[in-house]
């Protein structure tokens, strides 16, 4: 089926119909698990091909194909028993964890175990499983359209009431693992990874540029790790990563990376990379500022995150975080923060975004900090910091749905980028870049709001300027109002002379 993002609207139509289905939230949950199982059901059905001795981790009855892809098959209340009463209950408690098909079982297993069915009617149900049944996803012109859907499925997520998250756009996860470059074997974290952007950008940078065989990509898959507290984005990720080529992603875990306590993480804990736009302008639940020590607490989840990630790094592990302009201006525990992290880490490259990046959903404005974790004999790391700032294209003035910030964008930044390794001789000062020592960061408490010096502001003039500026524009307000008077005075003649 080519018509994917019309099958969509249809699916949509029909759960409207259902009255246990209350709202968009409930609306994006229904549709997520049954795409998930149809996914499944069709990466399995490929893998079949390859493997002749495949063995499924789902018992026969529970698949796909058995009970849902007949367009003929179950309806009314016999499908809405059998997904009460016998398909969630399985899925939920009673997949085998052990064995040959363990691992896959336990990842059906987390995709389920805050997941609903909402839908009461089972004819409903039935009418909504056809649509799916549809779409082939082993065919690569819909597994390609389902990327549209997909990305459509998060932007609903927005409004579905999701406060303070703000899923990144394609064009900056492109930008920031085309930057930090990770290799082959080096381990990649997004310890807050929502819906999967980061880690999937950098399968295809891998797959792309360093998969060469069947080696490879098992060296692929065992390097993508990420952690989601919320069900339904784990639940996305966990798609999101199928549909990737990662058919078992145990390392796609669901829970909250803050809730184990910091002292907690230890070397082998420790990661070469760390890509991640963790959630900002929220506070955490009460109790979770206490797995920190006193120094780093605060209810702040963004500031909790980057505590974290400066610990799990590596020595010369490399990081690129997104996060709002507050953490770089701000004070109290965020100056200490800012210091532990240019003492520990080269904080080497900010990269400030115009405003609307995130639109429509914040207008916060944002920036990505670019920065290597240094071992202790090379600490304190920073003596200089880049910042870049990344303008709009010609022509637009602010990004919006249809016209979002694009990957071709950053051309710019790329070819201006330089090595670290030699300390980025090859950079140089342009009208969108700088450099700012470390002294005069430390000067100013550690504010990194560091403004481009080679932007010209709109200068509104000194008062010996202004006052006579003002005094001429009041003249000539006057001499209007008088003209426009005179000219109403004899149209107001003119008239009552022709009624008489």
């Amino acid at each position: 089926m080519s018509n994917v993002s019309g099958a969509i609207k249809s699916i949509q139509d029909i759960m409207r119909k259902d009255v246990g289905v209350d709202g968009d939230a409930q609306r994006i949950s229904q549709l997520v698990w049954m795409f998930f199982l149809k996914i499944y059901d069709d990466r399995e059905a490929e893998i079949e091909l390859l493997e002749d001795d495949y063995k499924s981790p789902l018992p026969e009855k529970l698949r796909w194909r058995h009970w849902a892809a007949s367009s003929e098959g179950m309806t009314g209340n016999e499908l809405a028993d059998f997904v009460n009463d016998k398909l969630f209950p399985t899925l939920k408690e009673k997949l085998v964890l052990e064995g040959p098909t363990g691992k896959r079982a336990q990842v059906i297993r987390n995709v389920f175990e805050d997941a609903y069915n909402y839908m009461k009617s089972g004819t409903l149900m039935r009418q909504v499983i056809n649509k799916i049944s549809e779409i082939n996803f082993n065919n690569t012109e819909d597994r390609h359209t389902f990327g549209s859907i997909y990305e459509q499925i998060l932007k609903d997520l927005q409004s579905a009431g999701n406060a303070g998250e703000f899923y990144t756009p394609r064009a900056v996860t492109q930008f920031i693992v085309n930057r930090v470059d990770p290799q082959l074997d080096e381990i990649v974290l997004d310890p807050a990874c929502g819906t999967g952007g980061f880690l999937a950008c950098t399968i295809d940078h891998k797959k792309k540029h360093y998969v060469k065989s069947a080696k490879d990509a098992e060296a692929l898959i065992e390097s993508i790790h990420g952690v989601e507290k919320k069900a339904l984005p784990h639940m996305l990720c966990t798609t999101n990563m199928i549909l990737h080529g990662i058919d078992t992603p145990t390392n796609i875990r669901h829970g909250n990376t803050l809730a184990r306590p910091y002292k907690d993480y230890t070397d082998k804990d420790r990661v070469h990379v760390i890509v991640t736009n963790p959630p900002f302008g929220g506070t955490e639940e009460d109790g979770i500022e206490n797995n920190f020590p006193a120094t780093f607490r605060t209810r702040e989840t963004a500031d909790l995150f980057m505590a974290l990630i400066i610990k799990l790094l590596k020595n010369h592990g490399r990081a690129a975080v997104v996060l709002p302009d507050g953490f770089l201006f701000g004070e109290g525990m965020k100056t200490r923060l800012k210091q532990e992290l240019v003492t520990q880490c080269h904080l080497h490259t900010i990269v400030r975004l115009p405003n609307g990046v995130f639109a429509p959903y914040t207008g916060i404005k944002t920036n990505i900090l670019f920065f290597t974790k240094k071992p202790e004999s090379e600490q304190p790391a920073t003596s200089h910091i880049w910042f870049y700032e990344h303008p709009y294209p010609e022509g637009v003035t602010s990004y919006n749905k249809t016209k979002p910030m694009r990957f071709e964008e950053f051309q710019p930044e790329i070819d201006w980028w330089g090595d670290e390794s030699d300390g980025f001789k090859s950079r140089v000062e342009t009208p969108q870049a700088w450099r700012v020592s470390i002294e005069q960061i430390k000067a100013a408490n550690y504010n990194l709001d560091q403004k481009n010096p080679r932007k010209v502001e709109e200068s509104h003039g000194d008062v010996d300027h202004l006052l006579p500026e003002y005094e001429k524009l009041l003249g000539q307000i006057a001499d209007t109002r008088a003209r426009l008077k005179n000219e109403l005075q004899r149209a107001l003649t003119a008239t009552a002379g022709s009624a008489e």
